[in-house]
């Protein structure tokens, strides 16, 4: 879980807005301030990585930078080992050191030491799949890679998430051969893997959300039986154990969760049903730590997965991009709790799924990468100003 900083970079912000952003009409009654220069509701453009990927990772590093590490390049899918920064003071990408291992559908994760732990993924050779438990660490200051301790499961399509201890628990994906209940726990202090348990249900490409009493709520995506899931379960570190957590109002895989200021959890988007004729939600749901349930709150305007969901300096959520069963989006909207209410934003300048969207210093969105088509692949990126 990356947590953004409060005090925005004002200046690059300014200078990314001027150059790049429609000039707004000037408002004479007002006298001219930093906010009034700063186009809202607007998507500039924030250059092209220097190669197209989707599946990839981002991680917004503590200076403010971006890294962007893995995913697939084409498809037939070609995976990628290449790493990028995006510089936010200068609006322009640049290549990094590379991970020792191609890879897609890992999960990277900031630790509190400021490094970054890359965990599992997959690519495919000549028909077969191999998985990974390997596990890498990215450290910005030198700007290099070196070998974690691997898991005890290979897996893809995990999740990973930072607890409040320092440790990072890995929980279910896709394993050799089956989807996986087993968890584990990586403690950066000793670079060792400890059990964390065991989920109630086996499930990859669910979401996992660490709540403010230090638990961690997993949700949906797809289980053992290959069926698309429901429920919910949430992890104790306190017990290393796992308890219920509710049934979904949908089942839903590619969906996205968001920890709102709240403490509440929305969870928006995703499809289920059978692959030839799949269901894209539009419900959005809620789940209230205090009762252990989840509620309907007000749909989205249009169903979509693959899209991704941010949670804004305003504590309201910006949903970007996604496909359904028409077309690839480029349109967005904005949930706002307080009202529980959805509003059309300006639409991104193209469409695409399967991207990154990152919260900046500034409180601007960087969103890069993702795909238009099964085989058109993204460089571009852009910065949506609220």
């Amino acid at each position: 879980m990356t947590i953004p900083r409060q005090f925005p970079r004002l200046a690059a912000a300014l200078l990314l807005s001027l150059a790049a952003c429609n000039a707004q009409p000037e408002d004479s009654s007002q006298s001219s301030t930093t906010a009034d220069l700063l186009a809202s509701n607007t998507w500039s453009s924030a250059g092209s990585m220097n190669i197209r990927r989707s599946g990839a990772d981002a991680t917004l590093l503590p200076s403010g930078d971006v890294l962007v590490t893995g995913g697939r390049t084409t498809n037939p899918p070609t995976y990628t080992s290449a790493t990028e920064i995006y510089y936010p003071a200068t609006n322009s990408w640049s290549p990094d050191a590379p991970l020792a291992q191609a890879r897609e559908f890992t999960t990277a994760t900031l630790l509190p030491s400021g490094k970054v732990l890359v965990t599992g993924g997959l690519s495919i050779s000549g028909g077969v799949t191999n998985r990974f438990s390997s596990v890498e660490v990215y450290d910005p200051a030198t700007r290099s890679w070196s070998s974690a301790a691997p898991m005890a499961n290979a897996r893809s399509l995990h999740t990973a998430t930072l607890l409040s201890s320092g440790k990072v628990l890995v929980a279910g994906g896709n394993g050799s051969p089956s989807y996986l209940a087993s968890a584990e726990l990586y403690d950066p202090a000793t670079n060792s893997w400890s059990p964390a348990g065991t989920m109630i249900n086996a499930r990859a490409r669910h979401t996992a959300t660490l709540l403010s009493s230090g638990k961690v709520l997993v949700a949906a995506g797809f289980d053992q039986a290959s069926a698309y899931s429901a429920s919910a379960e949430l992890y104790d570190p306190a017990t290393n154990s796992w308890s219920p957590a509710g049934t979904m109002v949908r089942p839903r895989i590619a969906h996205d969760a968001t920890l709102l200021p709240s403490g509440k959890v929305l969870v928006t988007g995703g499809f289920y049903g059978v692959s030839s004729t799949p269901v894209y939600v539009s419900i959005a749901e809620v789940y209230e730590p205090a009762i252990n349930t989840w509620y309907s709150v007000a749909p989205m305007p249009t169903g979509r997965a693959s899209h991704t969901a941010t949670l804004l300096s305003s504590g309201k959520v910006l949903v970007a991009g996604g496909n359904n069963a028409s077309a690839y989006l480029s349109s967005a909207v904005m949930y706002e709790p307080a009202t529980n209410s959805w509003t059309a934003v300006a639409s991104l300048p193209a469409a695409r799924a399967g991207h990154t969207a990152t919260l900046l210093s500034s409180g601007q969105v960087l969103v890069s990468g993702g795909y238009q088509s099964a085989s058109a692949m993204l460089s571009s990126s852009v910065l949506y100003t609220p």
